[in-house]
């Protein structure tokens, strides 16, 4: 048992594709900020290394535009780790357009399609409150 969650929360109506895309972007994110969070490099049975992954589950959830604004909300109010993706980063090719295009959305109400957490779990818990684990 962790005494912190990591859940990453994908709008349900995005193509395939982009669900993965911002999943993987999302858990760079986590693992990027929280450097305390990953484990130990893997060493396969010939002695060769291969990268260091989180060092706990991340769980994904299926969510709705209104539950990815209150978990957004929640985890301002509860200070905890986030990493949000808006929609406008579809239209761009790089991470300098990434980092322009999300500084002009709303700070309060980003017109978020994913957004990574990780904290305390009752805190992780209660921001995530309604969304389901993705299928």
């Amino acid at each position: 048992m962790f005494d912190t969650k990591v859940a990453i929360l994908v709008e349900e109506d995005l193509a395939v594709w982009q669900k993965l895309n911002v999943t993987a972007f999302l858990a760079t994110g986590i693992a990027g900020a929280t450097p305390e969070a990953m484990g130990e490099p893997y060493e396969d049975a010939a002695g060769r290394f291969h990268a260091r992954l989180l060092g706990q589950p991340m769980l994904i959830f299926a969510a709705t535009g209104e539950q990815l604004r209150r978990a957004y909300a929640q985890a301002i109010q509860r200070e905890l780790t986030r990493a949000a993706y808006v929609r406008a980063m579809f239209e761009t090719g790089h991470d300098a357009a990434n980092r322009a295009v999300f500084r002009q959305e709303d700070a309060d109400a980003p017109d978020l399609v994913g957004l990574a957490l990780r904290g305390p779990r009752k805190d992780v818990d209660k921001a995530v409150k309604g969304a389901r684990l993705h299928p």
